[in-house]
């Protein structure tokens, strides 16, 4: 996966001033758009948004240096007028383009390289399961993409559940976990916003097929998951498990992710604030 990573790196860098698209970076790199976002972000420590942002405007600080028109500079990297390239490089940098081409000041941000470092052994809990096709049924809401502290929009969202689409879903629900879940899926495309969002269902695991129009139905392929168990502070070691997922299980597993739905499940525990047990399930295929 670190040989994928650092291509994409530089399919990144050969197209810096063309529309980046993220159905056409993740196609590249042959890895589901929503996952691809996990990886890199665990990996890199930036959202993929973030890194484009920066390794634009610093080829454009280095363009700026060799004499090239403000405007010149601005339309090259895609942005839509003056002002709204003055803005994101003054942000950017702490200085106006003008300072560079008068001045010459100078700021830098390197293209990325992944390399794996071996670190002190902590053994990650994980078991295989295949599962037969199923349905995610429950309640659906567009949220914005969040990888550390509580999602509020998400905490809406299960407030807003009512007791006839619990009901139904409670009838619906017939195969392992007997949990209700949480499910992302439909991440947006286009990792040039700077805000993304994707849809996060609140639901359950059934084999049924017919549900009322209370519930969204999402159907999962015949497949294989990895199960990570975790127990600890929440949400904090849910996510902490997720980083590790995609940043030292996958890229040294003999497991490549598909194109399918990850789902959790939580179980706050009553005797401790803050405290529960969770399971990521993420879809896979062996190598």
């Amino acid at each position: 996966m670190l040989k994928e990573l650092n291509q994409v790196i530089n399919y990144i860098e050969e197209h810096l001033t063309d529309d980046l698209s993220l159905e056409k970076i993740s196609q590249y790199a042959g890895v589901p758009d929503y996952h691809f976002r996990n990886i890199f972000f665990y990996l890199s420590g930036l959202t993929l948004s973030e890194y484009i942002k920066n390794r634009k405007l610093s080829e454009a600080n280095k363009d700026l240096l060799n004499g090239e028109k403000v405007t010149d500079v601005a339309f090259k990297y895609g942005y839509q007028s003056i002002d709204g390239f003055t803005r994101a490089f003054k942000k950017w940098s702490g200085f106006l383009p003008s300072d560079v081409v008068k001045k010459g000041i100078n700021k830098s941000f390197p293209k990325l390289s992944f390399v794996i470092t071996v670190k002190g052994g902590t053994a990650m809990e994980f078991r295989i399961e295949n599962k037969p096709a199923f349905y995610f049924v429950g309640v659906s809401k567009r949220v914005p993409m969040q990888f550390e502290g509580v999602n509020n929009e998400i905490i809406k969202l299960a407030e807003s559940i009512t007791d006839e689409q619990k009901k139904e879903m409670h009838s619906l629900q017939n195969m392992e976990p007997y949990e209700i879940v949480n499910v992302s899926y439909d991440a947006d495309c286009n990792f040039l916003k700077e805000e993304g969002e994707l849809t996060h269902l609140i639901g359950v695991l059934t084999t049924e097929n017919q549900i009322s129009d209370l519930l969204e139905k999402i159907p999962v392929p015949a497949c294989t998951w990895a199960i990570f168990p975790n127990e600890g502070p929440f949400p904090s070691t849910l996510q902490e498990t997720m980083a590790k997922i995609y940043s030292e299980w996958l890229p040294s597993s003999d497991y490549e992710i598909i194109n399918a739905p990850t789902f959790s499940f939580t179980k706050m525990n009553d005797l401790k604030e803050a405290y529960a047990y969770s399971e990521v399930w993420i879809p896979v295929r062996k190598k």
